[in-house]
């Protein structure tokens, strides 16, 4: 998780949050909370770095829609980052 921009971290957090989303339903969801457009430049090569760290498994729905969920490894990876910033934050 250490290795990850801030912008594949809520990418992952959005993934996590949602029933296997699209990347338009994620796209959205970042547009929501950056208040501003994403570009479908900026969130594809994201998400498939994320692909290809283990982080995230990317599905299709249809000839057009792909889905991502996270692996067991990008939940871990979540759990552990949660637990690091625990440590720093009162609750």
């Amino acid at each position: 998780m250490y290795d990850l921009t801030g912008f594949q971290r809520d990418l992952l957090y959005v993934i996590a949050g949602l029933d296997e989303p699209h990347g338009l339903a994620i796209k959205e969801e970042l547009e929501d909370y950056y208040e501003k457009e994403i570009h479908h430049g900026r969130l594809y090569p994201n998400l498939d770095t994320l692909v290809e760290k283990g982080l995230v498994e990317k599905g299709q729905r249809d000839r057009r829609t792909n889905y991502y969920t996270l692996t067991r490894r990008g939940r871990r990876e979540i759990n552990a980052r949660t637990e690091w910033e625990s440590q720093y934050i009162e609750h």
